[in-house]
């Protein structure tokens, strides 16, 4: 994938890891479209970043990514990359779970429709052009689920085995698709002050988009790259010690 001169549509982008991103590619002359939910982060971003383009959409609906698809082949006909990044997260004791069914079916819907559904838009219009890419923003979690976000590590599995697939069906077109894969980064994913102790939002963008430039298809930071090529053993490991770390500190979360 080229890293100029591309039209790139990055959802979940007014904010964290997809703001961060989008400042980069702007940097490296490209036009750079982000989306989300909240209007007034959108606008907050291009008062910060004004060559930026910005659309309220919520990715967990479909009628709003079936819009997004037909107002950006519209808009912008020359875009040639895709950033699945929208994300939430949210905790879930399993015990007391089922009564909020409804936040959790819209943590999937976010998580897993929206990634996979707009790949599926996506990837004949890409078909067309000479080169193109698809990046998906999965997890380290993917991996060894965080115990206490079972949903969120849940959808990010399924985002890793999707990316596998959609990578080997689009091996003959001019689309290159990509996975990231991030540690805990100190963004408000899952809620302000969740993450203070995550890895540095700028270090971790400056790393995935150098790795990006360097071609790299799968792309972890610190603790998620050490994941990608663990043995089981140590995956399941790590999940439980993780998981014993967790309670230790939410004494009341079961």
């Amino acid at each position: 994938m080229n890293i100029s001169q591309n039209t790139i549509l990055i959802t979940g982008g007014s904010s964290g890891i997809g703001l961060a991103l989008a400042q980069r590619f702007l940097e490296d002359n490209n036009k750079v479209i982000i989306v989300g939910r909240n209007e007034e982060k959108l606008k907050k971003a291009q008062q910060k970043h004004p060559h930026l383009h910005t659309s309220v959409c919520d990715v967990g609906e479909e009628a709003d990514r079936t819009a997004l698809f037909e107002w950006v082949k519209k808009e912008f006909p020359d875009v040639n990359v895709l950033i699945n990044n929208a994300g939430i997260q949210q905790r879930a004791n399993l015990h007391q779970a089922a009564d909020h069914w409804a936040d959790y079916r819209k943590e999937i819907s976010i998580n897993v429709d929206g990634p996979i559904h707009l790949s599926m838009l996506f990837a004949p219009y890409f078909a067309h052009k000479e080169k193109s890419g698809i990046i998906n923003v999965s997890s380290g979690l993917a991996f060894t689920p965080g115990v206490w976000v079972p949903v969120y590590s849940a959808s990010k599995a399924a985002i890793h085995s999707f990316t596998i697939s959609l990578r080997l069906q689009l091996a003959e077109t001019g689309t290159e698709v990509i996975e990231v894969l991030p540690p805990a980064v100190n963004t408000d994913l899952g809620g302000a002050g969740q993450h203070t102790f995550g890895a540095d939002l700028n270090e971790f963008a400056d790393s995935v988009y150098n790795r990006i430039k360097q071609g790299d298809l799968e792309i972890g930071f610190g603790a998620s790259e050490k994941r990608l090529r663990a043995s089981r053993d140590e995956l399941e490991e790590g999940t439980k010690k993780a998981w014993e770390n967790f309670l230790r500190n939410n004494p009341d979360f079961l």
